[in-house]
């Protein structure tokens, strides 16, 4: 079996260094991008099984990103988990319709990856 790969995005390299640590404890081959626009060529050069993308980020923000992958992707590939601090229903519903597969408010932890990892896919249920 191949290792499963993902990409995470998100304009704090804070941010992205513990998601790293997190999903790499998970088995993943991960790859980091800053932007939406880094983050689509990412997936034009690899497409990855899972995306944790942020949503508030300059050059191109999440849901430019995630309408530009699904158009050139298509809906199921790769599994993307929005992260923001975004709460309201609002913006949620937009995220979802947009075409993410599940929601992650920051800060978030290794268990809260891992449900929803687990939600979209990208992990096997631990009995």
């Amino acid at each position: 079996m191949t290792q499963r790969t993902c990409l995470v995005v998100d304009d704090s390299l804070v941010v992205r260094k513990a998601a790293r640590r997190i999903i790499e404890g998970f088995g993943f081959a991960v790859r980091e991008a800053k932007d939406g626009q880094e983050a689509l060529d990412a997936c034009r050069a690899q497409l990855p099984d899972g995306v944790l993308l942020d949503w508030n980020m300059p050059v191109m923000d999440g849901i430019t990103f995630l309408r530009a992958a699904r158009a050139e992707f298509g809906p199921d590939h790769p599994r993307i988990v929005l992260c923001t601090t975004e709460a309201e229903i609002a913006r949620i519903i937009e995220a979802l319709s947009a075409g993410a597969q599940e929601y992650v408010m920051k800060p978030f932890d290794a268990d809260i990856i891992r449900d929803k990892f687990t939600q979209v896919g990208l992990l096997e249920e631990v009995a």
